[in-house]
């Protein structure tokens, strides 16, 4: 949506724009701004609820970002710009700029995705533990918080184009990949992506049904060699049905209630084992 007015108020005040409720989101409203932007959330409970969804996303973002920026620096990466001249740290300064943006912003899963395309060999999976579902269960609720709240662009590769988002999602984790079909279940197959996991990259395919309530379905490779039963866990909305099958783990995630979310994990079950 365009920084457009979308409501006045007080009726004489200045107009509430999408940027003040981003701004809101990020908690970086000026203070004599916050009483305006409070009162028009306070009528407003679809606009109140889009702020909340941001806020969600941003904590999301940073539980999945902030240990990579506690890593060490590469002992390859220089410390201080080249010297050279004026022109080459100007350059320098603006790569540090442009890549404190790039960690900062919405987008930046889509920057850490980038980086895992770039590796050429993919870990070898390990057998499974209790801890390694966990594990990449919880990974996937965070994921699913992130992407299942966007609007403008929850997918990479959309599901128009299916057959080469599996194509590309298969040859990204060395091994056959499939989007299961659920309309049978009520949910249409939005699209999905690439991410970063604990040991290589993992798939995303996200879900939508007729109300807009979304799922997304995490397939990994990093939690394989034995066979699991359902396991259930929960990240304070999103509810997970996990499970390990041949070569890959599983996890659905959705904000629906239990038996619904079992329902259509059963359905995931029956077409990809």
């Amino acid at each position: 949506m365009s920084d457009e007015t979308l409501r006045a108020v007080p009726a004489t005040g200045t107009p509430i724009t999408e940027a003040d409720l981003h701004a809101c989101a990020d908690g970086q409203l000026p203070e004599a701004r916050r009483a305006e932007v409070a009162a028009f959330l306070a009528q407003q409970p679809e606009a109140r609820q889009r702020v909340d969804g941001w806020r969600r996303q941003n904590d999301a973002l940073r539980e999945l970002l902030d240990p990579v920026l506690d890593e060490p620096l590469p002992l390859r990466l220089p410390l201080s710009p080249p010297r050279r001249t004026s022109v080459s740290e100007r350059r320098w300064g603006a790569l540090a700029a442009g890549l404190a943006v790039a960690v900062a912003s919405a987008s930046a899963a889509w920057f850490v995705r980038g980086a895992v395309d770039a590796h050429e060999a993919l870990i070898a999976p390990a057998p499974v533990s209790a801890a390694d579902g966990a594990s990449f269960a919880r990974r996937a609720a965070v994921a699913h918080a992130v992407f299942a709240a966007d609007v403008r662009r929850p997918v990479e590769v959309g599901a128009d184009q299916e057959q080469a988002l599996v194509t590309w999602l298969t040859k990204r984790l060395g091994a056959s990949v499939k989007a299961p079909a659920l309309s049978g279940v009520g949910y249409e197959l939005v699209g999905g992506r690439l991410l970063p996991g604990g040991q290589g990259p993992v798939a995303q395919f996200m879900y939508s049904a007729p109300d807009g309530q979304r799922l997304t379905l995490y397939v990994t490779r990093e939690a394989t060699g034995n066979q699991t039963a359902f396991r259930f866990t929960q990240d304070g909305p999103v509810r997970v049905f996990y499970w390990v099958e041949g070569s890959f783990g599983y996890a659905l995630s959705g904000e629906i209630d239990r038996a619904t979310l079992q329902r259509v994990a059963d359905e995931v079950y029956r077409q990809l084992s």
